[in-house]
């Protein structure tokens, strides 16, 4: 399996059965996604910055509400969160997918505001790659995230929705997170490949780098 980070929230999960987008973002948000083409689309809530669906070439299937869904040859499932604190009264809802390729099963948080309930941490266990915001503001902020992490127990962790030099929006940089998770001098990487021997066996953080608008890598 082979993941990029395109931008914001937004990744391409390549593997043998399909290809996934999360999150689509637009222009707009500081990241130029290009125009990846998909079998399978997962949007975790409406804001234009997770639901630019017209960017992803191809006919991809749409996946926005909770559910479980079999798409060529992957499994998703949708699990219903909130993108606050407050069960949805701030922000509204949020769907958490996992999808599960290969034997491995990736999970993105999508916008989640608030620690995963028992019964949702259930529906989210033995994932082996992780999605998580960061950012706060919108999202849990670097210390709720690391706490979730420690909940969910996924084997490598990639955090998304933060504050890079081209991100637009009020989103806290990725500082926070790394040193609540003790993860030190760490590389960004332009892609992740992996498969589930490949595993660690202990959570690892990894940063993936994005495309900046001029082709160029991000160096973070």
């Amino acid at each position: 399996m082979e993941i990029v980070w395109l931008g914001h929230s937004c990744f391409r999960i390549r593997g043998r059965e399909a290809t996934v987008v999360t999150d689509p973002c637009p222009p707009a948000s500081g990241y130029t996604i290009g125009k990846p083409t998909a079998d399978i689309v997962t949007v975790s809530h409406p804001h234009e910055n997770h639901s630019y669906v017209k960017a992803v070439a191809g006919h991809p299937v749409l996946i926005e509400r909770p559910g479980e869904y079999e798409i060529h040859g992957a499994f998703v499932t949708g699990v219903g969160t909130y993108h606050d604190a407050s069960k949805g009264a701030d922000r509204g809802p949020n769907v958490t997918f996992v999808v599960e390729m290969e034997d491995l099963r990736v999970c993105h948080l999508g916008d989640l505001g608030h620690t995963p309930t028992p019964d949702q941490v259930e529906e989210l266990s033995g994932v082996g790659v992780l999605f998580i915001p960061v950012g706060g503001n919108t999202t849990i902020d670097g210390a709720t995230a690391a706490e979730v992490v420690n909940i969910i127990e996924p084997a490598i962790v990639v955090p998304m929705h933060y504050r890079t030099e081209v991100s637009k929006g009020e989103l806290a940089p990725l500082d926070r997170f790394l040193k609540e998770m003790g993860a030190k001098d760490l590389e960004p990487q332009p892609k992740l490949s992996v498969n589930r021997s490949s595993l660690p066996h202990e959570t690892q953080v990894l940063l993936l780098d994005y495309r900046r608008p001029d082709g160029r890598p991000s160096g973070r």
